[in-house]
């Protein structure tokens, strides 16, 4: 009979959560990192508040901006007509064509990836949708919005469950699907709304992330026996077993940012721990031993990967040089209930769940509290940051 590591871990993959409700503790958080003065910034825009709003929102959330008045850099104009950011020896102009809320804090969200790149050189995040489940009785629904918490968009209503989204490509995610039957990965257009099944086999069928170069997907299956992790190259439909573990079951897996590595979870040595393995070659090595779970990884576009960690009863985000190995492991939260932190495309911030509420965090900072993506009553889980 499997043990308790290993039951978990298959319901984790199965539903694509973390392995339950997780205890608060307390523990030494290890965020202290040299702090950065931010460029001051004031807003005076007028015609549609929403668009001044989502800015603010955008810059403050960026962790480079302050916001407030006689700055040395200045937002002006009008929604509608000419809007120009400018100072620091710099100006961004644009024209406004607003028309309503929406459109206006789209405009926002653009001048702020401006502004990003522009007077921080940070890569910006502000117009990538994020995708998330809201868990519910009888089923589970899938939803987009934007960083700044707006423009929520319902993209299921099936009733039934829904789990584990990942971005494809900026307009197309995958997900696991049971809409007849077993588990089945299904292609969603966030555009439009409209899907397929990709992919259905055998048993177990989930996890399915898409390699940086859109080639191959990296996908959990249990068709010969326990999960297993398989690479699928999407233009042959062949498939490449990559993992052997015939008394443990793996799940979770990211590619790494050039495509050589993936990384996963498996229990094989009793407790989820996170793995390493090279596509090419199949050699894997563990890369966490601390604490009793370490699960959900995202690999950042900087080479840094973001997990959970388990540890004393509570759980926390945690980031990691996987060259450095698990010495360079800096928790970046305090203990709660933290599950699934994503990666943003700036690779500085992650979106995370707690408490069935999601979340920003700067893992940059110095212990600010973390920044609630929206409000809304729920059991919001599982979000998926687009890059």
């Amino acid at each position: 009979m499997r043990n308790e590591g290993t039951m978990k871990l298959i319901l984790a993959t199965i539903c694509a959560l973390s392995l339950s409700a997780i205890a608060r503790a307390e523990l030494t958080v290890d965020i202290e990192r040299e702090g950065v003065e931010r460029i001051p910034v004031s807003i005076e825009v007028s015609g549609n508040q929403a668009f001044a709003k989502s800015l603010r929102r955008n810059l403050e959330l960026s962790g480079v901006f302050q916001i407030r008045a006689n700055a040395s850099v200045k937002v002006k104009g009008a929604t509608g007509g000419a809007i120009a950011a400018e100072g620091r020896g710099k100006r961004l102009a644009f024209t406004s064509k607003a028309a309503d809320e929406r459109s206006a804090r789209m405009e926002a969200r653009s001048l702020a990836d401006r502004m990003m790149q522009t007077y921080a050189g940070a890569k910006p995040f502000a117009t990538n949708p994020i995708a998330f489940v809201e868990r519910r009785k009888g089923g589970a629904e899938i939803y987009t919005c934007f960083p700044d918490g707006y423009d929520m968009r319902r993209l299921t209503s099936d009733g039934r469950e829904a789990v584990g989204p990942r971005w494809k490509d900026r307009n197309t995610l995958f997900y696991t699907g049971f809409l007849s039957g077993g588990p089945k990965v299904y292609e969603l257009d966030t555009r439009t709304g409209s899907r397929n099944v990709k992919w259905g086999f055998k048993g177990l069928t989930t996890g399915a992330t898409v390699s940086p170069d859109g080639r191959r997907v990296a996908i959990i299956l249990s068709m010969h026996g326990n999960p297993e992790l398989y690479v699928i190259d999407m233009s042959a439909g062949t498939w490449t077993r990559l993992t052997t573990t015939k008394n443990a079951s793996e799940g979770q897996p990211c590619w790494s940012p050039d495509g050589r590595e993936i990384v996963y979870v498996s229990d094989e040595s009793r407790y989820p721990q996170l793995y390493v393995i090279d596509v090419a070659s199949k050699k894997k090595r563990r890369l966490t031993s601390k604490g009793s779970q370490n699960v959900d990884p995202d690999w950042g576009l900087d080479g840094r990967i973001t997990y959970i960690t388990k540890r004393g009863g509570a759980s926390q985000v945690a980031v990691i040089d996987p060259k450095a190995g698990e010495g360079s492991s800096r928790l970046v939260t305090k203990p709660g209930t933290w599950e699934h932190p994503s990666w943003s495309s700036d690779a500085r911030h992650v979106v995370a769940s707690r408490d069935g509420a999601l979340f920003i965090v700067d893992t940059d900072d110095k212990g600010d509290e973390p920044s609630r993506l929206f409000m809304n009553g729920g059991n919001w889980i599982t979000p998926s940051w687009s890059k």
